[in-house]
């Protein structure tokens, strides 16, 4: 007798791989906030049995990007201005941290990831390629993210990053400030590369960046929301 014949094996990563394709048509606006999810109709889709289909749905529950409301089904969740004012400044505090435990550890390679990323940026605003800026720009974050040495720290803010980077949202919001944001993300870059540099200035910096943030995507949260009402309100005849 084998050490595991007592034990039932199941093939894994269906579950994972829906959760991975939802999260990305979610975040990109195909599937929009308040839509409903149908298990049967994401089983057609994909062909796949309803177990899979559950463990993503569960998956994006714990990510905070669907809502399981009991006898009704599952909806994608609204961004409100309470999920905005709760996220923003920890993830400030904690991406600031992050970039500051960075400095001492990023190596070379790193640096030079870091110059590309944003050398795509400055390509991308000149070019006025919205979602390729967005792309390159969570890049450029994720080096100094995942260089900074903490695993509990990265996991963290990969949640909290993934929250505030809703595509319907921050399209709009990117093309109104790549300007400053290239200036932003040059400085950044300056002080991770510097040896010399004081990681509390580095700290402050990319906090700072993550706060100014704050109030236009307020501001832009609450003009998509007043838009959406003015809209359902219109009569058609």
């Amino acid at each position: 007798m084998g050490a595991f014949d007592n034990y039932e094996f199941k093939p894994t990563g269906l579950g994972e791989q829906v959760s991975r394709l939802l999260t990305d048509a979610i975040l990109d606006g195909v599937i929009k906030e308040g839509d409903k999810l149908i298990e049967t109709k994401l089983q057609q889709q994909f062909g796949i049995s309803r177990s899979p289909i559950r463990e993503a749905l569960r998956e994006l529950e714990k990510k905070g990007l669907v809502v399981i409301v009991p006898r009704k089904g599952v909806f994608v969740k609204e961004v409100t201005r309470r999920d905005i004012e709760e996220i923003f400044p920890v993830r400030a505090a904690l991406e600031g941290l992050a970039a500051s435990c960075a400095h001492d550890l990023m190596n070379e390679a790193d640096i030079v990831e870091m110059e590309k990323t944003y050398n795509k940026m400055e390509k991308a605003f000149q070019a006025k390629n919205t979602k390729d800026y967005w792309k390159h720009h969570h890049h450029f974050h994720e080096i100094f993210i995942n260089a900074c040495g903490n695993d509990t720290l990265i996991k963290i803010l990969h949640n909290l990053r993934m929250h505030t980077i809703w595509y319907r949202f921050s399209y709009k919001y990117y093309q109104d400030d790549f300007e400053k944001s290239l200036i932003d993300h040059k400085n950044i870059f300056n002080l991770l590369s510097r040896e010399d540099s004081n990681r509390r200035q580095i700290e402050s910096m990319v906090r700072n960046h993550i706060e100014d943030a704050f109030d236009r995507f307020l501001e832009y949260l609450e003009a998509e929301k007043k838009n959406k009402r003015e809209n359902m309100g219109k009569i058609v005849f």
